[in-house]
C-alpha cells in the first residue's frame, strides 16, 4: 500500500473542482493520456472515464470507476488497467487552516497482475508515482485560480 500527503494552498471546495472535472484527470494522473467521460455524472458513484496507459513502452487502454464519492472530501475510485489489474485509489481532501488543503492519496492493487506481484518494491514506484501525481494536483489546483474567500463556490 502506498499512501502520501500534499499541501495545496486553496480550499478544500478548489481541490474538489479540479477532482470533480473529468476533463483535468489527466492533467493530474501520472501515466494517463487522453480521458473521456463514459458512463453516469462523474465523480458520482458508478461513473467512469476511459483513457490511455502508459507504463514505458506498454501503452494500453484504461477506465477509472467512482466507487465512493463524498464531496468534497473523499474520492474512492477503482482504476482498470488491462492486463495489469485493478487499484483501489482513494484521494482524501481535508482543510488545513483556513485557505490550504491537505490532500492524501492513498493506493493498493486489487486484483490481475499488479495484485499477484505486489511487493516493497511496486510500492516504492507507487510512491515516486503518488509524489508527481500530488505535486501535478496541486499545481493544476493552484492555477486554476486566485484562493477563495471562506464561503465562495469555485463555480
Amino acid at each position: 500500500m502506498a499512501r502520501r500527503h500534499q499541501l495545496i494552498e486553496r480550499p478544500p471546495g478548489q481541490v474538489w473542482a479540479v477532482l470533480a472535472d473529468p476533463a483535468r484527470y489527466d492533467d493530474w494522473v501520472v501515466g494517463v493520456t487522453g480521458s473521456a467521460p463514459g458512463r453516469g455524472d462523474w465523480p458520482r458513484v458508478g461513473a467512469d472515464l476511459s483513457y490511455e496507459v502508459a507504463l514505458g513502452p506498454w501503452k494500453g487502454g484504461g477506465r477509472t470507476v467512482v466507487r465512493r464519492c463524498e464531496e468534497p472530501h473523499v474520492l474512492e475510485l477503482e482504476a482498470h488497467s488491462g492486463p495489469l489489474g485493478t487499484a483501489r485509489i482513494a484521494v482524501d481532501v481535508r482543510p488545513w487552516g483556513e485557505r490550504d488543503s491537505l490532500v492524501t492519496l492513498d493506493e493498493h492493487p486489487l486484483r490481475g497482475t499488479a495484485g499477484t506481484l505486489h511487493n516493497a518494491a511496486f510500492d516504492v514506484f507507487l510512491q515516486l508515482r503518488h509524489r508527481r501525481m500530488l505535486k501535478r494536483l496541486a499545481y493544476t489546483v493552484e492555477r486554476s485560480g486566485p484562493p477563495l474567500e471562506a464561503g465562495q463556490s469555485p463555480h
